[in-house]
């Protein structure tokens, strides 16, 4: 009998964990980009970063999901680090309506409401336009299943009845050593099963069944505050600067809010007690339903009152994680590691594009910067100088192709996964655009090779001959500026017609280059070795065009014919 509880016990905290899974992921795909542009645009001050957050991590009922769209902003510059840290304070507020979802269920048999529920799911999910509703529905069915399930088999198993149990709780006195070792049990909990609402649905079927006093229950409840920041601090290890300041700054908000409400534990606890109708002394097993209430109530107050009294300090917390993080040598300008899309936080595939999509941006930064290496090993003189830049651009262009494979990789892993027709398009648009990056990369290096070929060779352009690859190197560049202009927007019409007009000038060019290198070859004015390595330089820097152009329709959304 103990056994056949035990798994039953398991699988309805696994249905549970699915369900919210699921409803978050759905719930992301219905409204994912108009939550980011909220993100994004609502975020004028402290305060307005805060409700920002609390209502997007309300709405999709993720905090991690929140916290890694708030990390991308501050990586592509688009807010500040501390308007991230008041995004991240909200966050922590709107995740609190999961526990008041969950305290619900105690109250009532929830589970009369799953199987209508379920029913329109099926009915729903077969439908192009409504499936992400269906898949909606199924989430919130599921989560509330198990979260039915869990409190009929803590009923049925009857723990306040048990002496070994009711001993084991009793053992613990009511003192700040049983507190701490309860707040560790649930930082533990919650580090080992992923999931701070399978931890408080736990909680809360103790509390229920009148087998885990209230106090040690809050006790649980604030390790689970910390619990979830370790996964996040844990998840960020491999990730870049920001975003280990961004996850330190969650921590450390948890943290100092568990420190003053240990200074004041009983006092505060009480006052919640009293504030929902629970006796703190004289309790009966029937009042012992009203405790997920009082738990989800301070959960909501531990967040909210902690968020007052931190908001005002949002420079000082800033100030002290830039600090604590500090920037490592492998974070230097020129290292080529992933900055986004190594994070390892990503829970959903739509957010894993809105991750891609940033790598991509920062891949097109940095092939520019490449090609700003190669316009000064034209015209270096120091043989020293000129390997180093030379090797330099070797190097770019070896970790450009891994770049190319690794975004790719993971954009083949999100692409299989449940996607709306809207981001497959946007993936295989995104395949196309790192092809053509790279293919950049590799007339950048072409162009290099070639120098560096010149040079081998001891021949030296004319003063008309360097004039005119500067003039073409320019035009490349700045048809690579437009492309990163246009990166940064989806749908630029401007940014391409700017493209392609670059384009058509550097197309002129060229041709009236290789005219006129065939008639000053044959009017003796340079060599024809030096002729054909002026005209591989011209030919290259128009290919690195072409290729600009294919990145632009790309990103338009022009299919290749």
């Amino acid at each position: 009998m103990s056994i056949w509880f035990f798994f039953k016990l398991a699988g309805s905290l696994a249905l549970l964990m699915y369900g919210m899974k699921s409803m978050s992921e759905s719930l992301q795909k219905m409204a994912g980009s108009q939550l980011r542009h909220v993100l994004q645009a609502m975020t004028a001050n402290r305060f307005a970063g805060m409700l920002t957050g609390a209502f997007v991590t309300a709405s999709v009922q993720s905090s991690t999901a929140t916290t890694v769209m708030t990390v991308s902003f501050v990586n592509a510059g688009l807010i500040t680090l501390a308007q991230a840290i008041s995004i991240i304070m909200g966050a922590n507020i709107g995740t609190t309506l999961t526990a008041w979802v969950m305290s619900a269920g105690f109250s009532f048999n929830i589970t009369d409401f799953v199987w209508p529920a379920f029913f329109l799911a099926i009915i729903l999910i077969y439908s192009k336009k409504r499936k992400s509703i269906g898949d909606f529905l199924f989430g919130i069915s599921f989560l509330l299943l198990g979260l039915g399930t869990l409190k009929e088999t803590g009923a049925e198993m009857h723990l306040e009845n048990i002496p070994a149990v009711m001993h084991f709780f009793e053992a613990f006195d009511d003192n700040y050593l049983s507190y701490f070792l309860f707040l560790l049990i649930g930082g533990i909990l919650t580090v080992c099963v992923q999931s701070s609402a399978a931890v408080m649905a736990i909680t809360m079927t103790l509390c229920s069944t009148g087998v885990l006093p209230i106090y040690l229950g809050i006790a649980l409840v604030m390790g689970e505050n910390i619990g979830t920041t370790v996964t996040s601090n844990v998840a960020a290890i491999t990730a870049n600067i920001q975003a280990r300041r961004a996850a330190f700054a969650h921590m450390f908000f948890n943290v100092f809010g568990v420190i003053w409400v240990l200074c004041i534990f009983r006092t505060f606890v009480n006052a919640i007690c009293n504030l929902v109708g629970y006796p703190t002394e004289g309790a009966t097993i029937a009042d012992a339903g009203k405790l997920p209430f009082v738990l989800a109530a301070f959960h909501t107050m531990f967040n909210v009152i902690n968020t007052l009294v931190l908001i005002w300090f949002i420079p000082q917390i800033e100030k002290l994680v830039c600090r604590v993080i500090t920037k490592s040598k492998g974070e230097e300008e020129d290292d080529f590691k992933l900055n986004f899309i190594s994070t390892g936080l990503m829970q959903t595939p739509e957010l894993s594009v809105l991750e891609a999509e940033k790598e991509i941006r920062s891949f097109a930064k940095r092939i520019q910067k490449m090609f700003s290496f190669v316009r000064e090993l034209l015209d270096e003189k120091d043989v020293t100088e000129f390997a180093k830049k030379f090797s330099r651009i070797e190097k770019y262009e070896s970790i450009s192709d891994r770049i190319e494979l690794e975004i790719a990789e993971y954009l083949n892993n999100v692409s299989s996964e449940r996607l709306s027709d809207y981001t497959k398009a946007k993936v295989r648009a995104m395949l196309r655009e790192i092809s053509e990056i790279e293919s950049i990369g590799d007339s950048c290096y072409n162009v290099a090779r070639t120098i560096n070929r010149k040079q081998q060779s001891k021949e030296v352009f004319t003063e008309e001959q360097h004039s005119h690859i500067c003039q073409m190197m320019m035009l490349a560049d700045s048809s690579l500026t437009e492309m990163n202009n246009m990166l940064k927007e989806h749908r630029d019409t401007n940014a391409f017609n700017k493209v392609m007009n670059i384009e058509t000038e550097i197309n002129n060019f060229r041709n009236q280059l290789k005219n006129q290198n065939i008639n000053d070859i044959n009017e003796h004015k340079y060599a024809y070795g030096i002729g054909t390595i002026y005209m591989d330089i011209i030919t290259e820097c128009e290919k690195l065009g072409d290729y600009v152009v294919n990145v632009a329709e790309a990103r338009l959304g022009i299919r290749v014919k």
